[in-house]
């Protein structure tokens, strides 16, 4: 070790040099009933209900401590149901139920194909999203719930485009397997939706809502009540899909029946494309305004002729 070198050295062994020590050192007390274990390194421990506290800082901190560890500083989440499914898997699923015969299962293979047009415009906006950042030069992340259906197509768009994703699976009594499109360093798993739910948000610019479930509605409505009162700065939260979320939730009675009040009405947009999302967002950031867009043109142009001398 050199003088410079002596100079940095840790005045102490790391956690982790210790607990693998321990664990060579004191196999005799490994047993079930060994209390020796380090606690940092005792699941047992960990798990206990006393430490809820400690495991929601934990769920909380890794997450945070790796993205900013990639310098990850912008998001845009999509939210939307598990049970869309691209269109090719749901017409063989149709063509499956006619071949059964049963009219009920036949209709329900119906509005399967019918809803996976939202897959599509799901991994497109994925695309957009990925590659519309990179070339204005401010990489924002999709971020997802990490299982199958939109959230697949969005990791999914990404992928496609060659760049990176994040998936946030909870973990669900029946499993719930991360999609394959997510960038693996970016793959958390959770145990508390409450935690989940802040990591959605923190670094989100924007947040786009596809046709969804219970688990949707969860999402979209804390996000909107945050917003409305003021406990989340105002961005863009776009309904991906107005004849559904009209259909499906009557804002103006709410509004009619004194429930919220009319401007709250202006905490969300309907959009119904892929690139009308994209548009939005950028418009809502200025990023589609003609003077920034021509100074990054000269910036590249410049850039470029740099890297040619």
């Amino acid at each position: 070790m050199d003088s410079h070198q002596a100079l940095k050295a840790r005045n102490f062994p790391s956690a982790h040099e210790e607990a693998r020590t321990a664990e060579e050192l004191v196999a005799h007390y490994q047993g079930p009933n060994g209390a020796y274990r380090m606690a940092f390194t005792d699941t047992e421990f960990l798990l206990r209900e006393e430490l809820r506290p400690i495991r929601m800082q934990l769920e909380l901190l890794k997450p945070e401590l790796i993205q900013r560890d990639l310098n990850i500083e912008s998001t845009i989440v999509i939210f939307g149901s598990a049970r869309i499914q691209p269109r090719d898997k749901a017409e063989e699923l149709l063509a499956a139920a006619r071949q059964g015969g049963d009219a009920g299962a036949i209709h329900r293979a119906e509005k399967r194909v019918e809803m996976s047009r939202y897959y599509e415009e799901a991994r497109r906006f994925g695309r957009l999203v990925t590659e519309g950042s990179r070339d204005l030069g401010e990489p924002v992340i999709v971020v997802t719930g990490g299982g199958p259906g939109v959230m697949e197509a969005g990791n999914r768009g990404a992928f496609d485009v060659g760049g990176p994703s994040m998936g946030l699976n909870i973990a669900l009594p029946f499993e719930q397997a991360p999609n394959p499109y997510i960038t693996p360093e970016l793959c958390f798993q959770f145990h508390y939706f409450a935690i989940r739910k802040m990591h959605f948000l923190m670094r989100s610019v924007a947040l786009v809502c596809f046709p969804g479930g219970f688990g949707t509605f969860d999402e979209l409505f804390e996000v909107l009540t945050l917003t409305q009162t003021g406990k989340s700065r105002r961005r863009p939260i776009l309904l991906f899909g107005r004849e559904f979320w009209t259909k499906v939730v009557n804002f103006e009675a709410l509004v009619e029946a004194g429930m919220i009040g009319p401007e709250d009405l202006d905490l969300f947009k309907f959009v119904d494309t892929a690139e009308e999302a994209w548009d939005a967002i950028k418009h809502a950031y200025t990023l589609d305004d003609p003077t920034r867009v021509a100074r990054q043109a000269r910036a590249a142009a410049a850039g470029n002729g740099s890297a040619a001398q």
